[in-house]
């Protein structure tokens, strides 16, 4: 290790923790499987917050979401806020970050302006000019478009028009395209435009200028799918047959015992006014019985399709790492920035739902001759674990403000583990939502803001987490003790910004 190594992080958004071709025969994920025999599978990573803005920011600080400030969609990592970009080009690498960043909401106001908001979003002529640091990404490209949205513009629709799509506005939702809302499932959009080749293009690209500048990098692949909506260019809209496929379903009772959101959802016309506070859109607050079986086989299909899509262009991405011989001082890390829900419990998408299924990740470490390969660990991950654990792999200070673990001598196989808790967070209103869930190894305990009920589920016993234990007079003594341990994980995540250096 005596280079400095470098760092390529690639994340899908939303994907379900089991859905790598590798540990699930139902879905073709060929690529992945490649990085999971050439590296270490961690089966216990969790998110910080199952939602896409506050656990991004979480990669990019090293900070939970109720310290980095971005605790929720729809708002923002402030600028100011210190980033792992910043330490990596003080320490002289070259840092980029192609694809989604969503750091920032789609609106935008006079005290808190957002670069990924409208109109600039598809300002064109704005994005082929930007040569700003963001978040401390000196290199960057951009979009926020998860397949038709009309969101679509900043530097995946300059792409577009760079290869001869003219017409790219055929392939998006009004007001910016003029695509037909009614077309489900198969995406019209040809393949060679599908932002998955964008992304893997212009990754290559970079690991070409950083091979060929001979310079460290920290570069970051960020690939949308497979976040609903969905919908997926042909072939892969057929590539699962619905019917061959496991459909995960609701467990009849399993909502008796569960906070009140939870049964709602079960109810055709639920009434979820009483947790708004903003006025803004509450996600997962709605019906999800609402589907018939055969749409909702049809969706995971899909999803299903869209995620070998999106591994053929990891693959892509992968081969370019191998065809520049920068494999083997490369340490490469797959993971996404929550879960899904397509079924299980009754649910779909996601919410204020704490279940393994959507806080829990697919996570894989890749680093040659220094990670195991071909092997699996139970180690505890978090997402806001890697800022910290990429500096030390580069053998960059870690800044004490950090509140992520180091995993560095985990990922290497010399310790067993680094955390034996994590801690996911989901504030999504000021006061009605908001709660935080303690899982380690065999427990996971959820707790509410100025409410009596919660979660304790079981995951040795109960792993399909069915019989909250929460208000089970036998488990009173297991409720206290979890209680006391979420507390103290809770004190020892404060931030320190600096060491203490005197008595007074």
């Amino acid at each position: 290790m005596s280079k400095k190594p470098n760092i390529l992080l690639i994340t899908s958004d939303q994907q379900h923790w089991n859905t790598i071709g590798a540990f699930n025969p139902e879905i073709q994920t060929p690529n992945l499987d490649r990085l999971a025999r050439e590296g270490t599978t961690f089966t216990r990573a969790y998110c910080p917050n199952p939602t896409c803005t506050p656990s991004r920011a979480s990669i990019i600080t090293g900070l939970y979401p109720s310290q980095h400030g971005a605790w929720t969609l729809g708002t923002k990592l402030l600028e100011d806020r210190h980033t792992v970009g910043e330490d990596f080009a003080e320490a002289g690498y070259r840092t980029g970050l192609i694809g989604k960043a969503h750091f920032q909401p789609l609106k935008s106001t006079e005290e808190y302006p957002s670069l990924e908001a409208y109109p600039v979003l598809q300002d064109l002529d704005y994005w082929r000019q930007y040569k700003d640091n963001f978040y401390g990404f000196d290199h960057v490209e951009l979009a926020r478009n998860h397949t038709n949205e009309a969101h679509v513009g900043q530097h995946y629709a300059l792409w577009m028009e760079e290869q001869g799509c003219s017409n790219w506005r055929d392939y998006f939702l009004p007001p910016t395209g003029t695509m037909d809302s009614a077309v489900k499932h198969k995406w019209p959009i040809p393949e060679e435009y599908h932002y998955d080749k964008w992304i893997a293009e212009r990754t290559n690209a970079m690991l070409e200028e950083h091979k060929r500048n001979d310079e460290p990098f920290f570069l970051w692949a960020s690939f949308f799918d497979p976040h609903p909506e969905y919908l997926v260019p042909e072939p892969w809209d057929t590539l699962y047959d619905p019917d061959k496929l496991t459909i995960p379903t609701v467990t009849p009772g399993e909502h008796d015992r569960n906070p009140p959101h939870f049964r709602l959802t079960q109810e055709e016309n639920p009434d979820f006014d009483y947790l708004r506070e903003t006025g803004q859109g509450i996600h997962g607050y709605h019906s999800h019985v609402n589907l018939s079986m055969e749409e909702r086989k049809r969706l995971v299909a899909t999803y299903y399709g869209m995620t070998t899509l999106m591994d053929k262009y990891i693959g892509r991405i992968l081969d370019k790492v191998d065809e520049l011989g920068l494999a083997d001082n490369t340490v490469v890390v797959f993971t996404t920035d929550h879960g899904h829900f397509f079924g299980q419990h009754g649910l779909q998408h996601k919410g204020g739902f704490h279940y393994e299924d959507l806080i829990k990740l697919p996570f894989i470490v890749r680093y040659p001759d220094h990670v195991p390969a071909g092997h699996t660990s139970h180690a505890i991950q978090s997402l806001v674990d890697l800022a910290p654990t990429f500096l030390s792999l580069a053998g960059i200070p870690v800044p004490h403000y950090m509140t992520g673990v180091d995993q560095s001598k985990v990922w290497l196989g010399e310790a067993s583990q680094a955390r034996d808790h994590a801690i996911c967070e989901f504030r999504h209103e000021p006061t009605t939502i908001h709660q935080k869930t303690y899982v380690d190894q065999r427990y996971k305990i959820t707790v509410y803001y100025n409410q009596t009920y919660g979660e304790i589920f079981d995951l040795q016993e109960d792993p399909g987490e069915l019989n909250n234990l929460w208000d089970d007079p036998e488990a009173a003594g297991l409720k206290t003790e979890l209680l006391l341990k979420y507390v103290w994980a809770e004190l020892g995540k404060e931030s320190m910004p600096m060491p203490r250096i005197w008595h007074a």
